[in-house]
């Protein structure tokens, strides 16, 4: 009889053990931790936003998570910000297998928000092939911008802005200004 109990719970052994691994592979990304390099002393966690992509869908920042972001604050008027664009692009071609993802938060150069479909137009000519995010309502990414400068201790006043956000959702670095693939590329290499 002691057998006979020892091999029916042997089976549910079995059983509740990869019930609990398909458990654990189906978890969402989002509680899980990412091995990463040792943090900064100033890094900080990325504020959560919700903006939209130029057709109108909804990116969040922990729909990031799991991810290396380079999010660039930016605006199609500035000079400085389309010098960065093609290196954004090789990159994305590079490393987005690897985990990286690029996002730019569309800045107006004005009051009102930018046009969704000048944006498009705008990413197709300089054929980007990264996410762009702009407002769902007027001022959106503004207030994205203020949350992040309040954040990292320091308003982003001067664009592009570029931030690399580690794959547990922790800003590692700041860059005021255009740099190059290679710059951007020595500094996220570890987080890949």
């Amino acid at each position: 009889m002691k057998h006979f109990i020892t091999i029916l719970t042997l089976p549910l052994i079995f059983c509740c053990g990869s019930a609990e691994s398909q458990d654990e592979k189906n978890s969402n990304s989002v509680n899980k931790i990412f091995p990463q390099p040792q943090l900064p002393a100033n890094a900080v966690l990325a504020p959560e936003f919700t903006l939209a992509t130029t057709s109108g869908d909804l990116v969040k920042m922990s729909d990031l998570k799991g991810k290396v972001v380079l999010l660039n604050f930016w605006g199609k008027w500035c000079g400085p910000c389309r010098v960065e664009i093609p290196d954004f692009i090789r990159l994305y071609d590079k490393y987005h297998e690897s985990g990286l993802e690029i996002v730019g938060i569309t800045l107006p150069r004005g009051a009102r928000s930018e046009d969704p479909k000048q944006i498009q137009r705008f990413m197709d000519n300089w054929q980007m092939n990264y996410t762009v995010l702009t407002d769902i309502k007027e001022h959106d990414a503004q207030r994205v911008t203020q949350l992040y400068g309040q954040a990292l201790g320091r308003s982003i006043v001067g664009i592009p802005t570029t931030l690399i956000i580690d794959r547990n959702g922790y800003i590692v670095k700041r860059y005021v200004g255009p740099r190059t693939e290679k710059i951007f590329y020595n500094d996220i290499k570890p987080y890949l």
